[in-house]
């Protein structure tokens, strides 16, 4: 059991190359939400301590000798690919760097304290053309970063999980009390981004809707935030990023389509990836998983926590 968050706090370490850095800078959105901005932090990390205090811890009994798990907790760290600039999902406090708050940076935390009984986390910002290099060399134990599972991926690398399900969703104005999902979007003008997967996916879900398409992401939510649109359908985990840094819009429902999230793992080690999939299942049982997810990725959604999807429920898992 753990018993201070300063714990958690004390245990994590970041460690980013001038390349990763870099690639950080490139992909990072100017309106990302900031946590130490943001009193909603400070509100998420006492939220958690409970969920941390109550962590399950494995049995000795399953670090085996010689496996990867055993060499992690002989080494005193999870090494940890996963981003520093991805709002709600692992998002650094420019105020306290060693504090990394989100859904991803949160179960890192959370398999951490399983192996070591402790959060003690390295953190390696990975770029997206970097991941399966990072777990082949052994730069790092596992991805976390929104890694989607492909069957193609699922040759390189080997996935755990799936640990969370993406997908379309479907964003209104915040004083919107008439849409709540895809449901509602009959007869409807539709904002989508040209080029996305919302182009085909809205008129199959809903054929009388009117979709107009934007060539960017800023564009469409500058048409949903003058009402030039019933509604914006984006992936979810960008949406959210937005909800919680704009409290104009709102994310109502659960995805409508399914992209699988998986943790990443170097490819034939099937007895790290047995016990990362039993820790999941830990997790989700005990009701922690939904716990980090309203405390994350919940903040800006109005719904409940999402059914956790089911281990080994998509190709390549």
């Amino acid at each position: 059991m753990i018993s201070s968050r300063s714990i958690l706090r004390r245990g994590l370490v970041l460690l980013a190359s001038a390349a990763t850095v870099a690639a950080l800078s490139a992909c990072s959105s100017g309106t990302a939400a900031v946590p130490g901005s943001d009193p909603s932090a400070s509100a998420q990390a006492s939220s958690l301590d409970e969920v941390y205090a109550n962590a399950p811890v494995a049995d000795a009994a399953a670090l085996i000798s010689d496996s990867t798990m055993a060499k992690i907790k002989a080494r005193g760290k999870l090494i940890v690919a996963e981003a520093l600039d991805a709002p709600l999902l692992s998002q650094q406090d420019p105020t306290n760097p060693e504090d990394v708050q989100g859904f991803d940076a949160d179960l890192a935390k959370m398999l951490a304290i399983y192996i070591l009984g402790e959060p003690n986390v390295e953190i390696v910002p990975p770029a997206s053309e970097t991941r399966e290099a990072l777990l082949a060399n052994g730069t790092v134990d596992v991805v976390f970063n929104t890694y989607t599972i492909t069957e193609k991926r699922a040759e390189q690398v080997d996935f755990a999980g799936p640990y969370l399900e993406s997908g379309l969703a479907v964003a209104v104005r915040s004083d919107n009390t008439d849409i709540n999902g895809i449901d509602d979007l009959g007869g409807k003008t539709v904002i989508v981004g040209a080029n996305t997967p919302a182009v085909t996916a809205v008129p199959e879900k809903q054929p009388t809707a009117d979709v107009v398409s934007f060539g960017t992401d800023p564009q469409a939510l500058q048409a949903l935030q003058q009402g030039r649109g019933d509604a914006y359908v984006q992936d979810f985990t960008l949406l959210a990023s937005h909800a919680i840094d704009d409290k104009s819009i709102k994310v109502v429902g659960q995805p409508f389509t399914s992209e699988a999230y998986g943790i990443g793992l170097k490819k034939d080690d099937a007895q790290f990836k047995s016990f990362i999939n039993d820790w999941l299942e830990k997790i989700q049982k005990d009701g922690s998983w939904a716990k980090i997810w309203d405390a994350t990725l919940g903040e800006a959604v109005e719904s409940s926590a999402p059914t956790p999807p089911a281990i080994g429920s998509v190709p390549g898992s």
